[in-house]
């Protein structure tokens, strides 16, 4: 075949299958045989390997999977992916509408929809093509699993509009591919996943997209982040737009005028829900309205103008076999029900939470009992009481040990607390659970270093501190399980990398108590250097505002240790950096100057000097507040390339706008 015809050829046949993609994926309606699928995906293939130049990333041949992987690459988000506040009843629901219609009035309608029990994503596509896509992650900032989410066959490649548009979504296994996976599993001899939710999000994470093209993933698309030149008025027009252009949208949604008509629709799903072919764990309600949704805006971490209805927990009975103990990173000591294997929720639950000492005494929980388990919202397994008619004589009561399981060290009760604690810095719990709070995402965000990697460390005595992750030979990490070449050049990356971390990762990852993230950036910012801090008097740290006197106390007697200086003394030598590298605190009189004093600020479209986190951090140390999204109380609005229906909006509504390039000379003054 000739160089030209083989082209014209191609692109016939990816048409070609993605129309039959689009008509068997999507609208579930086939209109080609698998057979005949399969055929123009073999000569697809075959052409493509024939003629290299023609192949293309959006290519209906790339669901097959390419290469894996080394790592997964950090990517932020263009608008971010918040989570969902929760209501559990009737009543909840009815005060969401209250809170709703106290601030846009009585005209308001709700769009509800499945909630897909799956991983959230986010999509991008620029000119219509498929671009990248990322996992939630922290909400600004996700991981790029693009390879992975192009071998979901219901994931568009190409768009039927040549849009720019960012989507949400939420990938799933359906109930037949979770019994197939695990069918297959349990063949094996592996250990089966819990749910399909486990599954799925396993799938995803995996470096090897052809292992991720196995898994038969699906995915819904449930709302529009960001689009360039289209006006959504509503969240149901959205969705309809979404169909339109080729996403696969879940049918299942419904436009509701009143607060009856959303519970009414919930209570429908209670039985029904069981009859899908996936999971779902509740309902999401969203005010319909765009424009009223701009004006309900957002808190920290969730939007407003929206709430997910999780459905009541199931509740099942099974025999508590026995309590274990656990030591924490800050020396508590908490009690473990190990039950009799049981399925709640869709999930296989073998452990729950008792809590404390003071929960065993009130509930009477005894070993061997008969006990009712819940997973409260679906999520965490709790003994909700116990079955005392069913007792044989033959339960034991439980008494809590008088010293440490790890260390036999004596347990305490400090006072005010309910909580049993191991006081001795040496415990081997402690410090292990301490180096696994140290490299988590919020301290120093060392990749490859997870909870079983640091549990090996610490059993081949290679770790006794912090200070010796840094010392770690490439050798010794050799002799570890699953430690190829790859995986030791990566970690030994990510450790050198680490020690680039501003202040406030490494005062996070200490675990000083009463010090969560947030305080921790705060002292990073007041004192700026390590030094300067461990100098602090509690009266220096209660004249900053948000550190409170049982937080002041902590941190002066935690660095009045002296294996604490030793320790951080270690640490300097061996390159971690000890200063804070974020924008500087400005002072009072200085934020009275500033252009951002007491104003809100809108950041919109894409930035090119800045990241929009690096933005909205140095105007919020400027005294700014940046939201999300413009409204009658918005001074001021960022617009950077391809910005959208934000800076329509703004010039609607008669806001200052600056470019990207009048920001930066500002910051820079």
């Amino acid at each position: 075949m000739e160089r030209n015809e083989a082209r014209v050829r191609i692109e016939k046949l990816r048409s070609q299958l993605e129309e039959y993609g689009y008509h068997y994926y999507v609208l579930d309606e086939p209109i080609a045989s698998d057979a005949e699928y399969d055929q123009l995906m073999q000569e697809l293939i075959s052409l493509e390997e024939q003629f290299p130049e023609f192949i293309s990333d959006d290519s209906p041949s790339v669901r097959v999977g390419g290469e894996p992987l080394p790592f997964f690459e950090k990517v932020e988000h263009r608008s971010p992916m918040l989570s969902l506040g929760n209501a559990f009843s009737e009543q909840d629901l009815r005060d969401f509408d209250r809170r709703v219609r106290q601030t846009v009035g009585d005209e308001v309608s709700y769009s509800c929809e499945l909630k897909i029990d799956g991983l959230a994503v986010s999509l991008l596509y620029e000119n219509g093509r498929f671009l990248r896509g990322a996992t939630r992650g922290d909400g600004m900032i996700g991981e790029d699993i693009t390879h992975n989410l192009r071998t979901i066959p219901s994931i568009p490649l190409r768009l039927k509009e040549p849009i720019d548009i960012e989507v949400r979504g939420e990938v799933f296994m359906p109930k037949r591919s979770f019994e197939t996976l695990n069918k297959a599993k349990e063949e094996a001899g592996e250990e089966k996943f819990a749910n399909p939710r486990n599954a799925a999000a396993g799938s995803l994470r995996q470096l090897d997209p052809k292992l991720a093209a196995k898994r038969n993933l699906d995915v819904f698309i449930y709302a529009i982040g960001n689009i360039s030149g289209k006006d959504i008025s509503s969240h149901h027009q959205g969705l309809r737009y979404l169909k339109e252009v080729g996403f696969k949208v879940n049918n299942e949604s419904r436009h509701c005028e009143t607060i009856d008509d959303v519970i009414a629709f919930t209570n429908s799903w209670l039985e029904r829900r069981a009859d899908l072919p996936y999971e779902i764990d509740g309902i999401v309600i969203k005010v319909d309205s765009v424009e009223q949704q701009k004006e309900l805006g957002f808190t920290a971490k969730s939007p407003r103008w929206a709430i997910a209805y999780k459905f009541p927990a199931e509740e099942v009975v099974t025999t508590l076999l026995n309590i274990e103990l656990n030591v924490g990173r800050t020396g508590v000591v908490t009690p473990t029900a190990i039950l009799k294997p049981v399925t709640v929720a869709g999930t296989t639950v073998k452990r729950a939470s008792l809590h404390n000492e003071d929960l065993i005494r009130e509930k009477d929980i005894r070993l061997g009992d008969s006990v009712v388990i819940k997973k409260a919202g679906d999520i965490i397994p709790e003994v909700v009481n116990v079955l005392a008619d069913l007792r044989t004589g033959d339960e034991k009561e439980f008494l809590m040990p008088t010293h440490c399981p790890e260390c036999e060290s004596e347990l305490v009760r400090l006072e005010g607390e309910v909580a049993l604690r191991c006081i001795n810095p040496e415990c081997p719990a402690q410090i292990r659970e301490g180096l696994i709070h140290f490299v988590s995402r919020n301290a120093m965000n060392i990749d490859g270093l997870g909870e079983k990697v640091i549990e090996q460390l610490f059993s081949h005595n290679l770790v006794t501190n912090v200070a010796d992750l840094y010392q770690l030979e490439r050798d010794e990490l050799h002799k570890l399980e699953r430690m190829g070449e790859k995986s030791v050049d990566n970690l030994l990356e990510a450790i050198e990398k680490s020690k680039k971390n501003s202040l406030e990762r490494l005062l996070f990852g200490l675990g000083i108590r009463f010090v969560g993230s947030k305080a921790a950036k705060t002292l990073a910012m007041a004192f700026g250097e390590m030094e300067k801090l461990q100098q602090a008097s509690v009266d220096e740290l209660l004249a900053i505002n948000e550190i409170g006197e049982k937080m002041a106390d902590s941190i002066v007697s935690y660095f009045q240790k002296p294996e604490v200086t030793e320790l951080l003394s270690k640490l300097e030598s061996l390159g971690v950096n000890m200063t804070y590298k974020g924008p500087k605190p400005v002072a009072a009189e200085e934020i009275v100057d500033s252009p951002f004093a007491n104003k809100t600020v809108v950041l919109t479209g894409k930035l090119e000097a800045l990241t929009r986190s690096e933005a909205k951090e140095k105007i919020e140390a400027l005294g700014g507040k940046v939201t999300g999204s413009v409204s009658k109380n918005t001074d001021l609005l960022i617009a950077g390339e391809d910005a959208g229906s934000k800076l329509t909006k703004a010039q609607e509504l008669n806001i200052e706008i600056w470019t990207e390039q009048k920001l930066v000379d500002v910051l820079n003054q």
